[in-house]
């Protein structure tokens, strides 16, 4: 877990407005008791989590595609190529949602913006850091290497979030 106290408090925050402003539906099945807390929410996404993450067209067309994401400091990071399709439509409309999504006994949904940062400037070397110990265990030296050759990451600000998590789906 990568989170600092007051990473904790704004994401409890940003989990109980947006609850605050949800419709019935979902209150009626995300309970307060099926609501797990920020600290839960960060303990428990550590490392890569498999993000379905919506983009849209220039016509207002959603497009969903798999991304790679890691929890870092309360919010979804994730990354791509400069030249991919999900860069070019974030580049010109930043507005997007996001799933976690393992099975049915646990969801998070995530709507905001994504933001560019640059993981070689030293106010994300944490961030960096935290990327390489997730990687380079897994795919070697050369993961780096593509890394500093131009790979991209964003984190996504949220404007609301969404927790669902239940001990026993049956």
């Amino acid at each position: 877990m990568h989170e600092r106290p007051a990473d904790l408090v704004e994401l409890q925050r940003t989990i109980d407005d947006s609850f605050e402003n949800a419709g019935s539906h979902l209150r009626e099945i995300a309970t307060p008791e099926r609501r797990p807390t920020a600290a839960e929410i960060a303990d428990r996404l550590t490392g890569m989590r498999l993000l379905v993450l919506a983009t849209t067209t220039r016509d207002g067309r959603p497009i969903n595609g798999p991304v790679d994401g890691i929890f870092y400091r309360g919010r979804f990071h994730f990354g791509s190529s400069p030249q991919s399709l999900r860069a070019r439509h974030l580049r010109e409309r930043p507005a997007v949602s996001a799933t976690h999504l393992p099975d049915e006994s646990f969801a998070v949904t995530v709507h905001g913006d994504a933001e560019f940062i640059d993981i070689h400037a030293d106010e994300h070397a944490e961030f960096k850091q935290t990327v390489l110990d997730i990687y380079l265990p897994v795919y070697g030296a050369e993961w780096a290497d593509m890394l500093d050759g131009g790979a991209w990451y964003a984190r996504i600000n949220p404007r609301r979030m969404f927790t669902f998590a239940m001990s026993d789906p049956s």
